[in-house]
């Protein structure tokens, strides 16, 4: 097998701290999992610092554990953390992503809020530990190994147009806040029964670019294997991934001692000594508390001969001296191929990026290789080539990076070249400009795979689940957008978001939106979908995804955000940026932002035309109590100035508004400003907040062409909208200009 990567002998973190641990190498870790909650597993035990030197939590860092409440987070994995840390020697945090074990109110969400709700989990876990040097990000996620798989996948924008999307943008999520965590896929029965789909899985992960580091093996299910069959599985594996591995969940359900030994002898010593085994975690150790019968290898606190010979082996030469692609537990290089797309047709130039940091050391150089064969050597950032694909069926990857101590790191990679000789290009060759419209079967040209999926050019056609289009686009101007979208339906099932697969992330542009029914497949309605961050200025591929079809599109607007002139109206829709999981929907006779939830927060920008004391109406509805929201500017260094703190009415439902009326704290001074409003207690919608400058006689001023209700001179005589001067406007005096 060639060499996959580099060995640093660098020992970042000491195993070998505590003579009695059963490993001392200094190259892989033997670890294992909390008993019960506890870290000591106690009646006899030795202490687990005597025995292991990693630390799994079993449940105490699974999301239900810490925030099955949603909004209160119960952090029980503090206890496993610190141990590992009082100890010198690493812990992971088991798991961010996974199927099972997720809060059970997460389940009533619709999809955008349970986005949004994922994006708030991994947030906290990022406050909580700003460090971590091993995290299993996505947990047994092939097929249906667990239920709430299919929720999953949708929560996180489905399959996409890699099969993998959902995952892929875990692993992006992951990376934005532990760039120097080795970030790791998990999954069980991968060594046998699913072992074709799990190199599939992981395999897709890192040929799109995405910022797995390594692979874990749970090994569940090795009670009765043969050691021919492991070696095979894993060599497999290995020549297929070319990364680091883990065994992440070894156990041996045996009853019988000296059988439960014999596997041990067979099972262990091939995944240990594995160039590119990176540690080995058992998981329990105490017989009678562990997930399974009879895995443990404590009884009664007494050794079980599995455990006497794991003693012996780990003192061996072979169990000390073996090589690991990852001394110390610590990431130093990550490198990650990203190809513009995983497959391209033959002939076409398929633009590549490798993403390279080195967390403690500088490159040198990136050296690029396509089926063996250098294509080119790159000395500075980015590091993108455009490689003009010739061989079809699937072409190697490789990228080495030098450092300047002369060290050297690898990553390996595939694409997939199709006999189609259709380039990807915009419609007609003509790219559209934005802001403007695009006609939805304008989609661009190219091969199937490549630039749609399952796609056609007629708008009469209903929309199929898994459906996605590319528009090549070139936007004029940086700035923040929104989206307006014409769809027609007979049904109220359908769902698309709007990505872009850049080569740095995986973007989505907008939320998840539902599409309503509209009354019939030819009736059409715009949806206004926000885009949740600016768009610079220059040629993007904006990527169109049907999440659940069985709707019509007939054209896709794009159209800057408004700056809102101040005093005078704010429409909710109108914000620059927002959080996730903002709903727009149509209401009040226009747009709202729908059913709020906590967290829940959108930035304005304002042009004060008069600096000021103000006062505010908000059109709000809600069909409870206990809604609020608050206003505050957004200052040049971060901070926010409280402006007012809004309670909303029970207004008996969310389809009846009423007018919540109150002042602004501060002076608000001349210029264009941000003003946030970020919801505290959810369940509320809101259509508009207008707002009022008002003088020391207490009287607001208001621009003619805007009456906001029947207005009354100073003898209470109704005046028509043409009338200046002081005017009574729901009971408040008001100077119209």
């Amino acid at each position: 097998m060639k060499k996959v990567f580099s060995i640093v002998i660098v020992c970042l973190f000491s195993f070998v701290g505590v003579k009695a641990q059963l490993s001392s190498n200094p190259n892989k870790f033997f670890g294992n999992i909390t008993t019960g909650y506890n870290v000591d597993a106690g009646g006899g035990v030795p202490a687990f610092y005597q025995l292991w030197n990693q630390i799994t939590c079993e449940n105490e860092s699974k999301w239900s554990s810490v925030e099955g409440n949603r909004g209160n987070f119960n952090w029980g994995c503090d206890n496993a953390f610190n141990y590992a840390k009082s100890h010198n020697f690493p812990h992971k945090f088991h798991a961010l992503v996974w199927g099972a074990q997720y809060p059970g109110w997460l389940e009533s969400l619709p999809a955008s809020e349970r986005y949004a709700a994922l994006i708030n989990w991994f947030d906290h876990a990022k406050t909580k530990y700003k460090t971590l040097p091993m995290i299993d990000v996505v947990n047994e996620a092939i097929g249906m190994h667990q239920q709430g798989n299919p929720m999953m996948k949708e929560s996180l924008g489905g399959e996409g147009k890699t099969g993998y999307d959902w995952l892929i943008k875990a692993f992006e999520m992951a990376y934005e806040r532990w760039p120097d965590a080795i970030l790791i896929y998990n999954d069980y029965n991968s060594i046998r029964w699913d072992l074709d789909n799990y190199i599939t899985l992981v395999q897709t992960l890192r040929d799109a670019g995405a910022p797995i580091d390594a692979y874990g093996n749970q090994s569940h299910e090795l009670s009765d294997i043969s050691e021919s069959e492991l070696k095979s599985a894993l060599k497999k594996q290995q020549d297929a991934l070319q990364m680091p591995m883990y065994i992440t969940e070894l156990d041996i359900n045996i009853a019988d001692d000296n059988q439960q030994k014999a596997q041990y002898q067979k099972v262990l010593p091939p995944m240990w000594e594995a160039p590119y085994c990176a540690g080995v975690t058992l998981w329990g150790y105490v017989f009678g508390r562990t997930w399974v019968d009879n895995s443990g290898l404590y009884k009664n606190g007494v050794e079980r001969p599995a455990m006497k010979w794991i003693k012996e082996y780990m003192a061996t030469d072979a169990a000390k001296n073996a090589a690991g692609p990852l001394p110390g537990a610590k990431k130093e290089a990550s490198i990650y191929i990203h190809p513009a797309s995983l497959k391209t047709a033959k002939n076409d130039v398929l633009p590549i990026k490798i993403r390279a940091r080195l967390a403690t050391k500088t490159i040198e150089k990136v050296d690029f290789y396509v089926n063996d064969q250098l294509v080119e050597t790159m000395t500075e950032e980015p590091y993108i080539v455009e490689y003009t694909a010739k061989k079809t069926g699937w072409n190697t990857t490789k990228a080495v990076v030098t450092a300047t101590d002369g060290s050297t790191y690898e990553r390996y990679g595939r694409f997939n070249v199709l006999s189609s000789s259709t380039k990807h290009a915009p419609y007609n060759d003509v790219v559209p400009e934005l802001p403007g419209t695009i006609k939805f079967e304008e989609y661009d040209k190219g091969a199937a795979g490549v630039a749609y999926n399952t796609a056609s050019r007629s708008t009469t056609t209903l929309t199929k689940d898994g459906q996605w289009m590319d528009y090549t686009v070139d936007v004029t101007e940086d700035g923040s957008y929104y989206l307006e979208v014409e769809v027609a339906s007979s049904k109220n099932t359908g769902m698309f978001h709007l990505s872009e697969y850049s080569f740095d992330n995986l973007t989505y542009l907008t939320h998840f939106t539902s599409v309503p029914n509209t009354g019939s497949s030819s009736e059409f309605q715009t949806l206004r979908c926000p885009i949740t961050q600016p768009l610079t200025a220059g040629r993007h591929v904006l990527t169109l995804l049907i999440d659940k079809g069985g709707f019509c599109i007939k054209s896709l607007t794009f159209k800057p955000t408004p700056v809102i002139d101040f005093p005078g109206m704010l429409e909710a829709e109108d914000f620059d940026v927002c959080s996730d999981g903002i709903d727009i929907v149509r209401g009040n006779e226009g747009f709202v932002l729908s059913n709020t939830a906590a967290g829940e927060w959108l930035e304005y920008i304002l042009n004060v035309t008069e600096e000021g004391k103000y006062t505010y109406e908000a059109t709000v509805s809600s069909a409870a109590s206990g809604g609020k929201f608050t206003i505050t500017l957004i200052e040049e260094d971060g901070r926010e100035r409280s402006l007012a703190s809004v309670t909303v009415p029970q207004t008996g439902s969310l389809d009846t508004y009423e007018l919540k009326k109150g002042n602004i704290r501060n002076t608000i001074k001349a210029g264009q400003q941000r003003l946030r409003i970020s919801v505290t207690s959810g369940n509320f919608n809101i259509d508009n907040v207008k707002f009022y400058i008002t003088g020391t006689d207490g009287i607001s001023t208001l621009e003619a062409e805007a009456p906001v209700a029947p207005a009354y001179n100073l003898l209470g005589i109704p005046v028509g909208e043409g009338y200046r001067g002081v005017v009574i406007i729901n009971g408040k005096k008001v100077l119209k200009k």
